[in-house]
């Protein structure tokens, strides 16, 4: 038996994508910019995936560029406004302690470069606050990136606030939704955003194609050159099949939005039931503005490694964090940035579930972990010292 709770890493392969991407790789795989039949039978492909992917945030077809996934988009997104803002003599950005790092590390090399950034707080609840936004603009803020929903504890962020004060301000908002589109509601109108980076594989689509929503208007800057892709804005022939596989799981996703919120909500609730008795755990995160899915805990005296590698063998695939750091024997910035002890956030486990999760592995998890936790208890020398100290 393997239970996968590992869906904000990546997900399974809906039915519905591979069955959209099987022609694209049979016989329409001609390159969409050749003019002859099965070129152009690859365009159409294309963007009809252009327009139902628009169609699914609430955006143009024209404001919808497709990348290979969503640390493309957070780059492209980033250096465009910090390019555009040095234009008018604006070098400093703000964003949040807890991002991807696909955007932290854009910032850290502008930074490189000769802007300032401005990282802001998020607090134990793992939100960041509108006031804290308004309040660190300054007249050379050229860009404010705050993601959409946290990929490690699922914190939602009240992102059309913060989009509108950046509205008022004059400044270029962009959100990394990667971990939101598909699994909450997401507009760019309401959100107020003006660009927004999203990767199909988050959503049963496949590895390796995105998007970047880009408010029409803004001079998108090149990260690739060398050829007319994408409106001239991303050389390279497009990946036709990744992309109409990801609209197809993006548009079932949509259609399925609500019927999944609440059975993927009831799952996570009685992980949080269950597992929330474990003595001296914690559950990282605000539960009120949160996604579906996700949920990030805390178990002291123990090793988040140790943990996930007695999981599998159990049958349980899960994470302690960021896959884009499982290499790293830093505990997680995620935590640390709300406060997490780093001797506690050394010990973290990450579920998070799809539609594909039953409520039967629901509750072989809740039998298990606690058992894996004890185990594990039992031959620490933190745990023992954690006991001794409280006696």
């Amino acid at each position: 038996m393997t239970i996968y709770t590992d869906n904000a890493a990546t997900t399974k392969l809906s039915d519905a994508a591979l069955n959209a991407m099987l022609p694209l790789l049979k016989e329409s795989y001609g390159n969409p910019s050749s003019l002859h039949t099965v070129g152009q039978q690859a365009k159409e492909y294309l963007e009809q995936a252009r327009e139902d992917v628009a169609q699914a945030i609430g955006a143009s077809a024209k404001e919808i560029y497709f990348t290979s996934g969503g640390s493309e988009a957070d780059n492209q997104s980033i250096r465009t406004a910090a390019y555009l803002g040095a234009k008018k003599g604006k070098k400093h950005i703000i964003s949040s302690k807890f991002e991807h790092h696909a955007v932290l590390h854009t910032l850290k090399a502008l930074e490189q470069e000769g802007y300032s950034v401005t990282l802001l707080d998020v607090y134990e609840n793992g939100i960041v606050k509108p006031e804290d936004v308004a309040n660190a603009i300054t007249d050379e803020t050229c860009l404010v990136t705050i993601m959409t929903a946290n990929n490690e504890i699922g914190t939602i962020q009240p992102i059309s606030e913060i989009g509108k004060i950046c509205q008022e301000k004059k400044v270029y908002f962009h959100t990394d939704a990667v971990q939101a589109v598909g699994h909450i509601p997401v507009d760019v109108n309401k959100m107020n955003c003006d660009m927004l980076s999203i990767s199909a594989h988050k959503f049963h689509g496949p590895k390796g194609v995105g998007v970047l929503y880009v408010k029409k208007g803004i001079p998108l800057k090149n990260l690739i050159e060398g050829g007319a892709q994408e409106r001239g804005k991303r050389a390279g022939t497009e990946n036709v099949a990744g992309i109409v596989g990801m609209a197809a799981a993006l548009k079932e996703a949509n259609e399925s939005l609500d019927e999944n919120m609440k059975k993927i909500s009831a799952m996570r609730d009685r992980l949080i039931d269950g597992l929330g008795k474990i003595e001296r755990s914690r559950i990282n995160g605000d539960l009120s503005h949160h996604l579906p899915g996700t949920l990030n805990m805390c178990f002291e005296g123990i090793e988040g490694e140790s943990l996930l590698l007695l999981l599998d063998a159990k049958g349980i695939c899960a994470s302690s964090g960021s896959a884009c750091t499982s290499g790293s024997l830093d505990p997680s910035h995620v935590l640390l940035s709300i406060g997490v002890p780093v001797e506690i956030a050394h010990g973290s486990l990450r579920l998070s579930l799809s539609e594909y999760n039953t409520m039967e592995e629901m509750n072989y998890i809740v039998d298990t972990v606690p058992q894996v936790v004890s185990y594990l208890r039992s031959i620490s020398p933190v745990w023992e010292k954690i006991t001794k100290e409280e006696k």
